[in-house]
């Protein structure tokens, strides 16, 4: 039995121990997923994270970390673990800055959804409208020969990818820094980070190369919300980063949120993993405290909590924030809507990120079942999430009117702290 398996059992027993013979079925079904809505947060049980993080920190495993839970509005938990830089040593604060990695897709993805909502942008749009270079786009088809070598035939696609296959992840668009089939491995050889280039050279090295599949039947992690990105740009006439600040970062006080850390006296606040934990294995090492033209809309953003939970508590108010609406009800709905279920034709990888038990709206992972695990993961139904490779992870709970952010930098050991945090957080709740 695996580690969290034997957590979870743990758990489970104490509770059916410690419940009313009423309750224990209730408890046996659900353990800690999809509480009745209305729960609180024990303080004395939050405790047990705080328990948690020392421990990984004493045990050299992570530098530090800050955890937040926002519930109603009002910060329940918030704390700041260890120190933001193993070689300084100095203390993790709230402003401490973080590289996101993949918790910028969630950014880039609501931008682009604002331009849909205003009308500018719409979802079945062939990205070669903005892109030229994509009217070309092939797919890979991979073969095995006799002889047993691989072989790769370049054809012809059955549709246009769109822009709602790159909000999906159906587009095609692979990564090339992890998994072996022929198309992987045509990114990884290509170069595509080579140079200072910008998001517009970016989408023309990516159209080059096959795509992973047809467009439309398989949920792939790639490259889609870096294309993404490009056409917010030609769509809104300014770069990137030029149109989150006018439309969602400036408006939301995120002031510190960017593509890089643009004032050299905040470099020392840039958080840093362990020494030995300084790859983050995605195919390049990102330096944010150095100005680069390309804005990675699938990765590239820095941040603070300061900023983030501003964004995390717009997205559980459904689009609003401080008596300003960022997106219409209706749009937002449907962003926040599984569009990969099992009536919807497409297929999942091997490595489907969202994870068992969630579908995947238009740029978050959406709780749809419990799932097959017996009993199901915490969560409830209804819950967004993401996270990325650093280490960084939120979750949206509307059902519970809570959110949850955690900030670390941590390749190595991020999935089982975040796996062992969110079952602590769920185990807290309580009527």
């Amino acid at each position: 039995m695996k580690w969290r398996d034997l957590v979870r059992a743990s758990i489970a027993c104490a509770l059916l121990v410690a419940a009313p013979a009423s309750a224990q079925d209730r408890f046996a079904a659900e353990g800690t997923f999809d509480i009745p809505a209305g729960a609180q947060f024990s303080q004395e049980k939050l405790k047990a994270i705080d328990v948690f993080f020392k421990t990984q920190i004493e045990n050299g495993k992570i530098p530090g970390a800050i955890v937040l839970i926002q519930q109603h509005g009002k910060p329940v938990y918030e704390r700041f673990f260890g120190e933001r830089d193993p070689d300084t040593k100095q203390p993790m604060t709230a402003d401490t800055i973080f590289r996101l990695h993949s918790m910028t897709k969630p950014i880039t993805s609501f931008a682009a959804m604002m331009l849909v909502d205003e009308g500018r942008l719409k979802l079945d749009d062939p990205v070669s409208t903005y892109i030229p270079s994509f009217a070309k786009a092939k797919v890979g088809v991979e073969s095995k020969l006799e002889n047993g070598e691989k072989a790769l035939e370049i054809v012809a696609p059955d549709r246009p990818v769109t822009i709602r296959d790159l909000l999906l992840h159906t587009s095609g668009i692979t990564y090339g820094f992890y998994g072996d089939s022929l198309v992987r491995r045509a990114y990884g050889n290509a170069d595509i980070y080579n140079g200072d280039f910008d998001n517009k050279e970016f989408a023309d090295r990516i159209a080059q190369l096959p795509l992973e599949y047809q467009p439309g039947t398989m949920w792939d992690y790639g490259h889609s919300t870096d294309i993404l990105g490009r056409v917010i740009e030609v769509v809104s006439g300014k770069t990137l980063l030029g149109f989150e600040e006018e439309k969602l970062l400036k408006p939301l006080g995120m002031t510190s949120t960017g593509f890089y850390v643009k004032e050299k006296a905040k470099e020392a606040l840039l958080a840093k993993p362990m020494g030995w934990d300084r790859d983050f294995r995605t195919g390049r090492q990102g330096r944010p405290e150095t100005y680069q033209k390309w804005e990675s809309g699938s990765g590239g953003m820095v941040s603070t909590l300061s900023d983030y939970r501003k964004f995390a508590q717009m997205l559980l108010n459904g689009g609003e924030y401080d008596g300003k609406r960022y997106m219409s009800p209706a749009v937002f709905k449907d962003m926040m809507t599984d569009h990969v279920g099992k009536d919807s034709g497409i297929k999942r990888d091997y490595l489907y990120f969202p994870g068992d038990g969630f579908g995947f709206g238009y740029g978050f992972a959406v709780r749809t079942d419990p799932g097959n695990a017996k009993p199901p993961p915490p969560g409830s139904l209804g819950e967004l999430k993401w996270d990325g490779a650093s280490g960084c992870y939120f979750i949206i709970d509307p059902k519970q009117d809570f959110f949850m952010i955690l900030l670390e930098q941590t390749p190595s050991e991020r999935q089982r702290i975040q796996r062992s945090l969110k079952l602590l957080v769920y185990e807290a709740l309580e009527k």
